[in-house]
């Protein structure tokens, strides 16, 4: 249903670029045309002179691209071509292509999923939003800023695409009430610009803060982990937890003291509107203070996981063994909640035995990104054994030199093809690239790895780049132009704050 209404949410905000003649189902099959005449194409031609082995699997990668890009395909769809391409034309058994859709890093994004499942249930990721935005205030600025805060919070332990979703209606309802209330005082229309695109770009700048905030994340340290070794959840908030607070300050910066002032002064009515809200949540319920112990819980062991590793020798502590170690805690511990019993006495009560989460819930997760993961890396493991990400990444270290330059051009390359493309079929496809050219220069590869992979999560200007962009312009209160303007500001605001923290502060770090 999540599912279906993200899907619903992204096609609407990005009809503007696809407006023709064509039906759906007539685009449907000129793309999944177009991917086969290109794969044919790459088979036929062997643009690169490749050997017969390498040429079909770089074929298997043009098709699986271009499905991706044109999503005439489902992305979950598309990402199960390596279980039948490989095994069918004899590139890899499908015992072995099959492995890498039961790789560590997904059922880490799996568990991280089911934490996030739980917040939603109980409402905790509500209360917590409404309570910022009682600290940060009611008037035009704080409110936006209590948004921001909120929302990159919560985009950090889960999707930025269902951190939106959550967010979304709480935004409408301000927007009205603030409406409701003005006095004419102040814009109001760079208000609701602004809380709009606040929620969007929160949500992607929030998520790169963590390894589980974002699916790009997840991807790279994936084909990393297989590659090199792990990157370890500290290390990486090390890194990205001041990238992403520096967008968010740079962001409310941007939004209301540059493009859009708003200029609205404290509101009785919205802030009445906020505490009603609030109030009606009741006190936390045992459900939400067990849940919220089981993300602390989490939160912890993730961040002090090698401490306890090197003072004790009994067990040794994973990222991904935490995440779904605190999951099934969320099935045993009882939700402790009551309900009124079926019998003839309404005043009778039964405790509910269920526990935090239910296997029912779970409906609600997105089984197809793990899927997409599975598939990425399929295809990532099959580029390597050919050889064909090493030659890349020699090929173009003879022409993009090295150092600083080549990290900032990484960069604005990045930030400006998520534009474009989704950014995890994005960092599926160049996390071999990028690393195979570090490799080749005797750079880091986390260096440029981190950088692309960060970047691919910042495209700001176009309601295609991310799905809370999509989901912010589908309300009807940006215009493309508006979207364009703030998020030009945003990418090279994003590019300039990547760059040098991955040029002089992960060195240190990592």
């Amino acid at each position: 249903m999540l599912a279906g209404n993200i899907n619903r949410l992204y096609f609407s905000g990005i009809k503007f670029y696809y407006l023709s003649s064509l039906t759906k189902s007539q685009r449907k099959l000129i793309f999944l045309a177009g991917g086969i005449a290109i794969a044919l194409f790459v088979y036929f031609t062997n643009p690169f002179g490749v050997g017969e082995r390498a040429n079909i699997v770089l074929s298997a990668a043009a098709l699986m691209i271009t499905w991706w890009v044109t999503e005439a395909l489902p992305m979950p769809v598309v990402a199960l071509i390596p279980l039948i391409i490989f095994p069918l034309l004899d590139i890899a058994d499908l015992k072995s292509v099959a492995l890498s859709y039961g790789d560590q890093i997904i059922f880490l994004f799996m568990g991280g999923f089911m934490l996030g499942l739980a917040i939603e249930k109980w409402n905790l990721h509500r209360r917590i939003a409404l309570g910022i935005v009682k600290i940060t205030g009611t008037s035009g600025n704080r409110i936006i800023l209590g948004f921001i805060l909120s929302t990159g919070f919560i985009s950090m332990w889960i999707s930025n695409t269902a951190t939106t979703m959550m967010m979304f209606p709480i935004a409408l309802s301000v927007i009205h009430v603030m409406k409701d209330s003005s006095d004419g005082k102040g814009n109001f229309k760079h208000f609701r610009l602004a809380m709009m695109l606040s929620i969007a770009y929160a949500s992607n700048f929030g998520g790169i803060a963590t390894i589980v905030g974002t699916p790009p994340n997840v991807a790279f340290v994936g084909y990393y982990e297989k590659q090199y070794g792990g990157v370890s959840f500290i290390d990486w908030m090390l890194l990205c937890m001041p990238v992403a607070i520096l967008l968010l300050a740079a962001l409310y910066f941007v939004l209301t003291k540059i493009l859009f002032r708003n200029h609205i002064r404290p509101s009785d009515a919205a802030r009445n509107y906020i505490n009603e809200e609030y109030k009606s949540l009741g006190p936390l319920s045992s459900a939400e203070k067990r849940v919220m112990i089981v993300f602390i819980f989490t939160a912890l062991l993730w961040i002090f996981k090698d401490l306890i590793n090197e003072a004790q020798s009994l067990a040794k502590l994973d990222d991904t063994i935490i995440a779904l170690l605190c999951a099934m805690a969320l099935f045993i511990w009882p939700s402790g909640t009551y309900k009124k019993n079926d019998s003839s006495d309404e005043n009778s009560e039964q405790e509910l035995h269920g526990g935090l989460l239910e296997w029912g819930d779970t409906k609600k997760m997105a089984w197809g990104i793990l899927l997409l993961f599975g598939g990425g890396l399929a295809l990532a493991a099959q580029l390597e054994k050919a050889g064909l990400i090493k030659q890349l990444g020699e090929w173009l270290s003879h022409f993009a030199g090295g150092g600083f330059m080549l990290l900032l051009m990484v960069t604005v390359i990045s930030i400006f093809i998520s534009e474009v493309m989704s950014n995890i079929a994005q960092v599926i496809v160049f996390a071999p690239v990028v690393c195979s050219l570090a490799d080749a220069l005797g750079m880091n590869p986390l260096i440029l790895g981190i950088a692309m992979t960060l970047a691919s999560s910042c495209a700001s200007m176009m309601p295609m780049g991310t799905p809370p962009n999509a989901i912010a312009f589908a309300s009807g209160h940006i215009k493309i132009k508006q979207m364009m303007r703030a998020g030009f500001v945003m990418n090279i605001v994003a590019i300039i704050l990547i760059t040098l923290f991955c040029w002089f502060i992960l060195p240190l770090i990592m």
